[in-house]
């Protein structure tokens, strides 16, 4: 059960549902509720599809390419410091134009649920407790980020819009430490693979 709240935590940062949610909200006001629905569930399914194939197959690609999990660890710990300095820094998630019969698969479900930050974490944690629980870890938190959006309207009138903001960028503070741990852990591995 540890090894699962280890796989979660980070994942659930990573996922930022509740950073997501004011700009899921604004890409859907004024729908109807059938329609956030579906859009709901097709940013949910994509998510999931996508998650789980990089999960499966991420290492083998790192093989392919010649790439260590120790290089993994160092790039990929940079890569999320970035992106949660740039979300801590930034005022609102960038937005785009959308076609809304594709908006639940692009933006919200890649990359807003399953993003470079998300894909980063779950490679990482598939090399330190395993794919099974990292997998459930991901499936559990794409699910709760689904509840989340179901339920956007009335969470977001009980945060508003400056909770929501707070909430994401302490996620984002999360991250960034979460980050400099994975860049430790990579270069001590580097360290003790170059000594060994």
């Amino acid at each position: 059960m540890k090894e699962f709240w280890l796989c979660f935590v980070p994942l659930f940062v990573a996922v930022d549902a509740i950073g997501v949610l004011p700009m899921f909200a604004g890409l859907t006001e004024g729908l109807p509720r059938a329609q956030v629905r579906r859009i709901t569930l097709q940013s949910v399914g994509v998510a999931t599809v996508v998650g789980l194939a990089f999960l499966v197959a991420g290492k083998a690609l790192l093989r392919m390419l010649g790439i260590t999990v120790a290089d993994f660890m160092v790039a990929g710990g940079a890569l999320l410091f970035i992106l949660s300095v740039r979300d801590l820094l930034s005022y609102e998630k960038a937005q785009r134009q959308v076609d809304l019969e594709s908006l639940g698969a692009v933006p919200i479900g890649v990359p807003l649920i399953v993003g470079p930050a998300v894909l980063t974490t779950t490679i990482l944690l598939t090399d330190a407790h395993g794919m099974a629980r990292p997998a459930v870890a991901l499936v559990a938190n794409i699910l709760l980020a689904g509840c989340i959006f179901r339920a956007s309207d009335v969470i977001m009138r009980s945060l508003g819009n400056t909770g929501a903001k707070t909430v994401s960028k302490l996620a984002s503070l999360l991250l960034a430490a979460i980050a400099v741990m994975i860049v430790r852990r990579g270069v001590v591995a580097t360290l003790t693979g170059a000594a060994g």
